[in-house]
């Protein structure tokens, strides 16, 4: 019973961990930028939550699409774009970091 208990926690923890959140993002040129997400064993990032954060404030909230992207106007000034899956499955990239 107890061997059992144990494989059934081992596996449940082991499936919580088993993929990593991943995103990129690109300035597409025209004043916009665009940003992909995934996970790491593959899985699509389709309906995560997104924002875009100037000042600890969010500027602009969305959820990936069905191809596991977002497009939003650049800010102006300093901003970090958030692909937020949950807890412990957060990416943040600066805006600075962001390029064409």
């Amino acid at each position: 019973m107890i061997k059992s208990l144990l494989l059934s926690i081992t596996l449940a923890s082991t499936s919580l961990f088993a993929h990593t959140a991943i995103m990129s993002c690109f300035d597409n040129g025209d004043g916009t930028i665009t940003c992909e997400g995934g996970f790491s064993d593959g899985s699509s990032a389709s309906g995560v939550k997104f924002r875009v954060e100037q000042n600890d404030k969010a500027v602009f909230e969305a959820k990936m699409s069905e191809d596991s992207e977002v497009t939003f106007n650049k800010p102006v000034g300093n901003y970090n774009a958030v692909f937020d899956a949950g807890e412990g499955h957060a990416v943040y990239i600066k805006g600075s970091d962001i390029t064409e």
